[in-house]
Formats: structure tokens, C-alpha cells, sequence
């Protein structure tokens, strides 16, 4: 399907996710103000920081249930409602309430993102939504080009107003949003099919997909947990880092959206073996000595495979979902994602501290074992429907 092709809800629905990424301040910054202005020990900040991490990931395994329950727009525009009043409120909360209210924000913004995902998917026909899940992932890899700067100049003058102007910009989204997008009629009482356990235990190729997204996103998120360490241990300056981060964000910019044109009639599991196993690929790369060029390289490899599997796998979930459970199955997915961000960080440098040169080999052995379940399941699978 041509960009032009795309329902006008599915623009309207990228353009909330490039202002929510460009201006998500607060949790790009939270451990600087916690440990700045509220004067939080290193240790207690990162407690904060984990307990935010879990709630976004409670966010994301029952956002779905709400939505598929009471509807998705009104899901959507009372999670950004309450959020963005938590939000601006926490600058006067005192310390045990803040610590109570910021969980709170995450769940609610982990809930309005299911969602806005859900959304997407069921404005779009079956076999068609890559090209949408690629657009949202264009528009917000976008909005994250430009936050980090806006939010430093923010963070700047004033960290009580970084929190006002990221609960104003979920408001500003919330208003377009409740004129743009259609509304919902009322939701039966009954469910019309199975519950989501019995749907995905009765689909083992999508259970092992899931486990995959898992573990390449553990391996994955080492760009932005062990990686920098790796870089600054063997020397390397700081703008080498920065310099890596921008490859990867420009080569998502420039080419997701084309590749996923040419390839949306292919089978999704081998396009997602195939980006789960460049992932691996490029991870083993940054073993190699450090050169600007050896890094690069590594990182363009490992790029490629996040453009092949993190769209396709996502439009494949969703695919996969009955109509009565798309927001269930994008929180699956979104939770899946979450669950390896949040274990990137303490397996990665838990190798790294007892072994350095251990720490690219094994994860990229970790995606490449990914690449190669993915395809058996796929497989095993396609002998039975025979």
C-alpha cells in the first residue's frame, strides 16, 4: 500500500507519536532531577527509575484489556487526561507522593501508547498494516531526533517546567486527537471469541515470535546500556557514541518506510529470522577493535535488522490478533519489547563486569539462537497446515 493510500486516521495518529516522542522530557531526564532537584540518592533514583520501568510494563500487558473493553479512543483520551495532570502536578508533590505519582504517569502513558498502536491497526485491512506500523516508528524515531536537544534546553532553564510542558503536549495531543479520530460505538457486554491466553497458546509460531522479541531486545538494548561502556573502556571519545546513535537513527528515518513497501508481501517469519540474525551479526561486530569505521559498521548491520524484524514483527501480531483482541495482542507485543528493555540493562553488565570480551559474542549468539527458532517454529508449523 503508497503512503498516500494510508486512512487520514493513521497520519493523524503518527503526528501524536512524533510530538509525544519529541517531547517525552521527563523520562529522558528523570534520574537528573530526582538525584538534581529532589536531592534522591543514586541508589534510591535508580529504584524510582526501576519502578517506572515495571509500571510501564504493567501499562502495556493490560493497556490492551482496556481498550478492547471500553473502546480504544476513550481508552486513549482518559489515559492522556489523568496522565498529563499527574505529570504536571509532581514538581509540588513531596517526595513519597512523587515516588507514588510517577509510576502512576507511566502506567497511564504505557496504556494511551497500546492504544494509539490498536488504533492503527484496526484502521488498516489484515495484510496491510506494516506500512502503518512503519510510519509510527518513522514519525517517532523522528520526535526522538529532536527531543533529546529540546528537553536539554528545557532542562536548562527550568526542571518544574520540563514536567509542565510534557503534561501540556499529552494535552495537546488529547485535544487533536478527540477531533480527528472517529467515534467508537458502544462495546458489547459479551465477549464475541476466546480470551487471549487461549487465542496465543492456540498459535505456538506466534508464542515462539514473542520469546524472540525478548531476547533480540535484550540484545538490542546494549546499544544504549553497554555499548557506551564498551566505547569509553577502550578509549574512544564521547562523540563516537553520539556519532553511533545518529547512524542508527538516520538509516531508520531514511529507509524503514521503503523497505517495508518492497517487502510487505513477503512471509513475515523469514523477514524476522533474517533481521533477528543481522541483529546478532552486528552486536558480534562491536567486538571488533575500535575504529570509527569498525563501529559504524557494526551498527549499520545491526540497524538493517531492526528495520527487517521490529515492523514486521509488530504488523504480524497484530495480524494475528482477532478483531476482539488487537489491543490485548499490541500490548503483548509492546510488553514483549518492554520486558527486554528492562532485562538489557543488569544481563549485560553483569557480563560485562565478569567478562568483557564474553559480552558481544554471547548476545549476538543469543539472536542468532532467536533467528533460527523463529524459523523452525515457522516451519514445523507450515508441515502441519500441509
Amino acid at each position: 500500500m503508497d503512503l498516500r493510500d494510508l486512512p487520514r486516521v493513521v497520519w493523524v495518529l503518527a503526528a501524536s507519536r512524533f510530538v509525544g516522542s519529541a517531547t517525552a522530557f521527563v523520562f529522558l531526564f528523570l534520574t537528573l532531577y530526582l538525584t538534581g532537584p529532589r536531592d534522591l540518592s543514586a541508589p534510591r533514583a535508580g529504584l524510582v527509575a526501576g519502578v517506572v520501568g515495571v509500571a510501564l510494563l504493567v501499562g502495556n500487558l493490560t493497556g490492551g484489556r482496556w481498550g478492547d473493553r471500553l473502546g480504544h479512543r476513550r481508552v486513549l483520551l482518559a489515559a492522556s487526561s489523568v496522565g498529563a495532570a499527574v505529570l504536571m502536578s509532581v514538581p509540588w508533590l513531596p517526595v513519597w507522593l512523587m515516588v507514588l505519582a510517577l509510576p502512576v504517569a507511566a502506567y497511564l502513558s504505557a496504556v494511551g501508547q497500546v492504544s494509539t498502536g490498536a488504533l492503527t491497526a484496526l484502521a488498516m485491512p489484515r495484510g496491510d498494516r506494516r506500512t502503518a506500523v512503519a510510519l509510527g516508528r518513522a514519525a517517532s524515531n523522528a520526535g526522538f531526533v529532536v527531543g533529546p536537544l529540546l528537553g536539554a534546553l528545557v532542562v536548562t532553564w527550568s526542571y518544574e517546567a520540563m514536567f509542565v510542558l510534557d503534561g501540556l503536549a499529552v494535552l495537546l495531543i488529547r485535544l487533536a486527537l478527540s477531533r480527528a479520530l472517529p467515534v467508537e460505538p458502544p462495546r458489547a457486554e459479551a465477549s464475541p471469541g476466546p480470551g487471549m491466553l487461549r487465542a496465543v497458546r492456540g498459535d505456538r509460531s506466534l508464542v515462539v515470535l514473542l520469546v524472540g522479541v525478548v531476547l533480540v531486545d535484550v540484545v538490542y538494548r546494549q546499544l544504549y546500556t553497554t555499548l557506551p561502556l564498551h566505547l569509553r573502556d577502550c578509549g574512544a571519545p564521547v562523540g563516537l557514541y553520539a556519532v553511533v546513535i545518529a547512524v542508527g537513527s538516520g538509516l531508520i528515518l531514511l529507509l524503514e518506510i521503503p523497505v517495508t513497501q518492497r517487502l510487505r508481501g513477503r512471509s513475515s517469519y523469514p523477514v524476522i529470522a533474517v533481521g533477528y540474525a543481522l541483529v546478532g551479526v552486528g552486536t558480534v561486530l562491536f567486538a571488533l577493535p575500535v575504529t570509527v569505521l569498525a563501529v559504524v559498521v557494526a551498527m549499520v548491520v545491526l540497524t538493517a535488522g531492526e528495520i527487517l524484524y521490529k515492523t514486521t514483527a509488530t504488523a504480524h501480531v497484530l495480524d494475528a490478533a482477532p478483531e476482539h483482541l488487537v489491543g490485548q495482542y499490541q500490548g503483548l507485543y509492546s510488553g514483549a519489547s518492554t520486558s527486554g528493555m528492562m532485562l538489557a540493562g543488569p544481563i549485560g553488565t553483569a557480563i560485562y563486569a565478569a567478562a568483557p570480551g564474553l559480552l558481544w559474542p554471547v548476545m549476538g549468539l543469543v539472536a542468532l539462537v532467536a533467528a533460527g527458532c523463529v524459523l523452525l517454529s515457522s516451519a514445523r508449523q507450515d508441515v502441519r497446515v500441509q
